[in-house]
């Protein structure tokens, strides 16, 4: 499967005010490292439940409700963890075959 270009990333809290958008700036910092090209957008729980996306991120809390919805749903529990972020967004990508396995 070729990977949508750019992705729809959707960050996702409970309300869209606060840590999506903590989110959204660590995801769009990681993404850029990635070199993957992708659209970000901030948005809470009940919207993000009527919208289209290629990845959802959010705490995972709010994440299993979208499990099925999008081909990569993210859980994390630190949004400043670049590092993390970028671990579970290799191997979601790759698991997709948007990216090719590191060696």
């Amino acid at each position: 499967m070729s990977r949508p270009d750019p992705l729809k990333v959707l960050t996702v809290c409970g309300v869209g005010m606060g840590s999506s958008l903590m989110l959204r700036m660590t995801a769009e910092d990681v993404l850029k490292r990635m070199e993957v090209p992708a659209k970000v957008e901030a948005t809470d729980v009940s919207s993000a439940r009527g919208m289209q996306a290629d990845v959802i991120i959010g705490q995972g809390m709010h994440t299993e409700a979208f499990e099925g919805r999008a081909p990569v749903v993210v859980g994390i529990s630190n949004f400043m963890d670049k590092d993390g972020l970028q671990q579970q967004l290799t191997e979601a990508f790759e698991a997709q075959g948007w990216l090719e396995p590191q060696p």
